[in-house]
């Protein structure tokens, strides 16, 4: 009997449980949602109305995974994230059966040649083997992976020394550049620590690149992973002011003791914000407070522009002050949004004989932690056309051969950085890539401080799942899968090496499928 009572008994909670509370809840529920005055979906159509508040919720992940196919995401499509994820994890980025490409698409097209470069007529320095870490399958199945780590050496597919790019040639110290690719401008404070930490040290163990340490001024974090660093100079001045705001010239020169700085950035815009930056006071940490010389947990809202210059007279000035007290590099971060921007800027180059070491052009469709919808989506112009203006600017004008450009705007694949060398860049910048190879998964909740992924927030929870003694290895490999298919797309157009790409080397095929050449597009 007593068997009998203990299934009674159980019986009795499942109903409580399963049936009885439930009831009670919609009941609830519905009297509340036909009173409550905020939602008219809510009081015309209690319960049913939150499960399409619950739908709407949860729409973006089932778009994202579900719906949406592999080129109809944005900002990237599952095609773009899989690019970055599989060299960063694997080392390996073959594919089979054919390009998912809409050949009917108007885009650039890189030239083949008829007789290409073999792997041992390239220009490259393959001596320092770079050691590494690559996971390998060993089961993908249905509801299970199973995979393991292997120690890897690899070719750094660095540039030869004849080949280095060198930025400031008449500072008292010209950075070296080896690598074509670099991380861009990322806050400490807008990614977190762990993320700063992973790509500095992964970047590091590549080699010959950079990072860029956006306007949140330089972390330990920035310096764990020994790298060469560009130091951005913001509007707010992070890093760089004092307590009242002003800029401070002490710190600037304790900065340019440091030896992996190489060189200044003055940020006058970014591609998806031609504005000050903005971080949300959950993010402002003491630590990050200390590091930017403000108040922490505080919301920060960067000026428009710099205080210290309005014009090219005054920027140019503030640039030879920099580059005289630093001793060296100075460059500007901008956005082109017209050609008599570019005019203007090379105009003044050759008339004053001044001018920044390098240009750091941003697209309109670079990304930021935090900005707002219109801007991000209507000021200024795409990395494709900014870039063309600019660099036939500095060349009209007879002052190209002063400055480098450093081209950045989703610029994630070789091919698509192969193009933007083409087009007149020197360099490639790239920060949503790093920020997937560290472990994004494009949440987009990078402005709110809950980045699922533990990369774009300061929260100590959620930093705490990012490993970075896994995910600097990834850095690391993405770095040098990016290299490897410059070399490799050189090669196919003929080059022993990507430098030598340049607008005879691309077509661009409009929607009809015509061809045409640069310079044919120039005209138009």
């Amino acid at each position: 009997m007593e068997w009998f009572e203990g299934i009674s008994s159980i019986l009795l909670i499942l109903l409580v449980v399963l049936v009885i509370i439930p009831i009670i809840t919609v009941v609830f529920l519905y009297f509340f949602d036909r009173t409550q005055k905020q939602h008219a979906i809510l009081r015309n159509f209690p319960i049913l109305g939150r499960m399409r508040y619950i739908l709407e919720k949860i729409g973006p992940e089932f778009r994202q995974y579900l719906f949406d196919d592999d080129h109809s995401g944005k900002p990237f499509n599952r095609e773009d994230f899989l690019h970055i994820v599989l060299p960063g994890k694997y080392l390996g980025n073959v594919i089979g059966f054919g390009s998912k490409r809409d050949f009917d698409d108007a885009g650039f097209y890189i030239r083949n040649a008829m007789f290409t470069k073999q792997v041992d007529e390239l220009h490259v320095d393959a001596e320092e083997r770079i050691h590494t870490k690559k996971y390998v399958m060993d089961a993908d199945n249905l509801f299970s992976r199973k995979e393991h780590t292997e120690e890897v050496d690899v070719n750094p597919w660095l540039l030869a020394e004849d080949d280095a790019i060198v930025i400031g040639p008449n500072c008292n110290e010209p950075f070296h550049v080896r690598s074509l690719v670099g991380q861009s401008a990322m806050s400490y404070g807008a990614l977190g620590k762990n993320a700063i930490t992973a790509l500095s040290k992964g970047i590091g163990m590549a080699q010959g690149s950079w990072m860029n340490t956006g306007e949140g001024g330089i972390s330990e974090h920035h310096l764990a992973g020994k790298t060469d660093l560009i130091s951005q100079i913001g509007s707010g001045l992070f890093g760089y002011r004092t307590k009242e705001g002003e800029f401070s010239w002490d710190m600037l020169a304790e900065k340019a003791a440091m030896p992996h700085v190489k060189a200044f950035e003055l940020k006058l815009a970014q591609g998806a914000k031609t504005r000050g930056g903005h971080v949300e006071a959950e993010k402002v940490t003491d630590e990050i407070a200390k590091i930017r010389n403000i108040e922490p947990h505080v919301t920060i809202n960067s000026p428009n522009r710099f205080r210290q210059f309005d014009d090219f007279p005054t920027l140019f000035d503030f640039i030879e002050k920099i580059r005289e007290h630093g001793g060296l590099p100075v460059g500007i971060k901008i956005v082109v949004g017209s050609p008599q921007d570019a005019d203007d800027l090379a105009i003044y180059m050759k008339e004053s004989g001044k001018g920044p070491d390098f240009i750091s052009i941003d697209g309109a469709e670079g990304g930021t932690g935090a900005t707002y919808q219109d801007l991000a989506d209507g000021v200024g112009l795409p990395i494709h056309s900014g870039l063309v203006l600019l660099q036939d600017a500095l060349v009209r004008h007879g002052v190209r051969d002063r400055v480098k450009i450093i081209a950045s705007g989703k610029i994630i694949t070789p091919d698509r950085a192969a193009v933007m060398l083409a087009l007149g860049a020197d360099l490639i910048n790239i920060a949503r890539g790093f920020m997937i190879s560290v472990g994004c998964i494009m949440a987009q909740r990078c402005h709110s401080n809950d980045c699922p992924a533990g990369v774009a927030t300061t929260n100590p929870k959620l930093q705490n799942g990012l490993i970075i003694d896994e995910k600097k290895y990834r850095v690391t490999n993405y770095i040098v899968s990016m290299r490897e298919g410059l070399f490799r797309v050189a090669a196919a157009a003929g080059l022993d090496s990507p430098t030598k790409l340049s607008s005879e080397h691309i077509v661009y095929k409009d929607a009809y499928g015509r061809v045409f050449s640069v310079e044919d597009l120039e005209k138009k």
